[in-house]
C-alpha cells in the first residue's frame, strides 16, 4: 500500500531529524504515512526543489503539496496524542499566531542554520 501522506523533511538538519524520528515512531503502525528525508533526492516527483524542501516542512496528501503549519497539523492528525495540537493550531486566531511564528521565526532559523551547515561542510571537504 503506498502511503496516503508523504512527510518531506530537511534530515540534514538535526532538530528538523529529531522532531520526524518521533513522528515515524508515533506513526510506525500507520501504513499511510510515508517519510522522504531531504537527502535522499527526487524531490521534484513531490513538485518540490531540494532548496525548497530545505526551508519549510512539507506533506503532500492526495497529490496536493502542503508546508509551514498546515502541514504539521496534517501530521499531527495521525498521530492520537497529537490530535489535539492539530485542532488547536487550524482555530481562528491560532492559526495566523502559529503561522506568523513559523513563517517569520522557526523556517527561516531553521533555515539559516542549514545554510551554515552546508558552507562549513563546503570548506572542510575542500580544506
Amino acid at each position: 500500500m503506498s502511503a496516503e501522506i508523504t512527510v518531506i523533511y530537511n534530515d540534514t538538519c538535526p532538530i528538523c531529524a529529531r522532531e520526524v524520528a518521533s513522528y515515524k515512531r508515533m506513526t510506525a503502525s500507520d501504513p499511510g504515512i510515508g517519510f522522504r528525508g531531504l537527502s535522499e533526492g527526487e524531490l521534484e516527483s513531490f513538485g518540490i526543489t531540494r532548496r525548497a524542501a530545505a526551508r519549510r516542512f512539507h506533506v503532500v496528501r492526495d497529490g496536493v503539496l502542503y508546508d509551514g503549519v498546515p502541514a504539521f497539523a496534517i501530521v499531527w492528525d495521525r498521530i492520537p496524542r497529537l490530535r489535539w495540537l492539530a485542532r488547536l493550531v487550524r482555530t481562528p486566531g491560532i492559526r495566523q499566531g502559529a503561522a506568523l511564528l513559523y513563517d517569520h521565526v522557526a523556517a527561516p532559523a531553521l533555515f539559516a542554520l542549514h545554510k551554515r551547515r552546508e558552507r562549513l561542510g563546503k570548506a572542510y571537504r575542500r580544506g
